[in-house]
């Protein structure tokens, strides 16, 4: 079958630097002409009515593994009623995240859509524990409902950042087994409209452990997280850029779990701090009750409000984003974390513990895009900093407001740096981050909202 637009981003960078190694002047001129030639007409966007119905499809499936090696298998395939991505951008434009699966009509080999993404399980694949057992984890992704027969392929990146293919699944959009169900529905509020889903970012505000008498309590937390997500830049410049919808789905009882203190609660998403053995960390693994509850509303982003006052959030990207809603650092919380689950921002501490071993390998440059190994510093922000700017970046009073490359970044104190003394990808700190943290959330809000 013949497959166009095959050639991914990542794979573009490692042909060029290939390319400019090559011993001979003249071939390597006449390879990066044919090379660019090739490329320029090789991500063309679809037209979304050619390929696509105004609705999502679902697709559940299995991810099995240990720290060293994975496995997919099929669950199930879902419609649901509202898709709220772009229609203009079908192919993923950023070479981020752990995963990557591409939509590819059967008939003519095109890609018509495609994302990157991150998992919980890619997460635990770095932990202590997948050195020792096997574990399964819910994952979902979700594309336009095709019109036409199409082939989803699954890609995971190898320790070079590689994207190696691990699987595919056909799918028949005729199949009697796509379940039409809605089996968990909920009203829902519309917290701030701003138009045409396809054009906006919308935002799905999930409630975690607020029970039937504290819905009030949980609508009054949306309109307050609302006003904390515009006090930051670029968020507060972009407003009307955004969509924020909220679904009233109880719990059983109020609050989450906390395991180390035996606390265990009855709630809607079965959420939990001690993640991965990590206090603050509060997440959850029910995928499942997730994706059905967010199918309420047109979503592009989710993000889970937990009833507690406990300190903890989290955030995957392209999953979802975790924040409790009475806590003193509640507001830093909330943005930071979007920071990861919108943008692929990188956590730029490293004086906090975490669960995981040798996260980011220091042979190779990290894909987000606010750290950096200088492995390939000029495809981060080098463009930014100002000439005369010393690369490393010494921690002086000198550059404390400067662009630079601070060691200590990505939860290690060495070979990882980051572009400014301080952000809020590295402090307590709200409305703060930095420039190149600006920059890659405004491009991610420029993608979405691409008309």
């Amino acid at each position: 079958m013949k497959i166009k637009n095959k050639l991914l981003y990542g794979t573009q960078m490692t042909l060029i630097t290939r390319i400019f190694a090559d011993s001979n002047p003249f071939k390597s001129v006449l390879s990066v002409f044919c090379f660019f030639l090739f490329t320029a007409t090789s991500f063309p966007q679809n037209s979304f009515d050619d390929y696509f119905y105004d609705k999502t499809l679902r697709l559940d499936y299995h991810h099995t593994g240990n720290h060293s090696e994975d496995f997919y298998s099929f669950d199930e395939l879902i419609e649901e009623p509202y898709w709220a991505g772009s229609k203009e951008n079908l192919l993923d434009k950023f070479d981020f995240g752990k995963y990557k699966f591409i939509v590819i009509d059967e008939e003519t080999g095109t890609h018509i859509y495609s994302r990157t993404y991150s998992t919980l399980f890619g997460e635990w694949q770095t932990t202590d524990e997948a050195k020792e057992t096997f574990r399964t984890f819910s994952e979902t992704v979700v594309f336009p409902f095709p019109k036409k027969n199409v082939i989803v392929e699954f890609y995971g990146r190898d320790k070079q950042n590689n994207l190696i293919k691990k699987f595919e699944y056909k799918i028949d959009p005729n199949n009697y087994f796509i379940k039409k169900e809605r089996p968990m529905q909920y009203e829902t509020m519309k917290v701030l409209y701003n138009g045409d889903p396809s054009i906006k970012v919308d935002v799905a505000f999930i409630p975690e452990g607020y029970t039937e008498g504290e819905i009030e309590l949980f609508k009054k937390d949306c309109e307050k997280f609302t006003k904390y997500f515009f006090n930051s830049s670029p968020f507060k410049e972009n407003k009307n850029h955004f969509n924020i919808w909220a679904v009233l789905a109880p719990s059983k009882e109020s609050g989450t779990d906390i395991p180390a203190d035996k606390i265990w609660k009855n709630t809607l998403l079965n959420s939990n701090f001690y993640t991965f053995g990590l206090e603050r960390y509060l997440m959850t693994a029910d995928n499942k009750t997730l994706r059905h509850v967010a199918s309420n509303v047109p979503y592009d982003q989710i993000y889970i409000i937990v009833n507690s006052s406990k300190y903890g959030g989290g955030a995957i990207y392209n999953h979802y984003s975790v924040c409790v809603n009475n806590n003193i650092n509640e507001e830093f919380v909330f943005t930071h974390e979007f920071g990861h689950g919108f943008a692929f921002l990188a956590d730029e501490y490293y004086t906090s513990d975490v669960a995981y071993n040798d996260f980011y390998s220091l042979d190779v440059e990290p894909l987000e895009r606010n750290i950096s190994t200088l492995i390939d510093f000029d495809s981060k922000w080098k463009d930014m900093v100002e000439m005369g700017t010393p690369i490393p970046t010494p921690s002086t009073k000198e550059f404390k407001d400067s662009i630079g490359a601070f060691e200590g970044g990505g939860y290690v104190e060495k070979g990882v740096y980051r572009p400014m003394q301080d952000c809020s990808m590295k402090s307590n700190s709200v409305d703060n981050f930095c420039p190149v943290c600006k920059k890659a959330i405004q491009d991610m809000i420029d993608f979405y909202t691409e008309k």
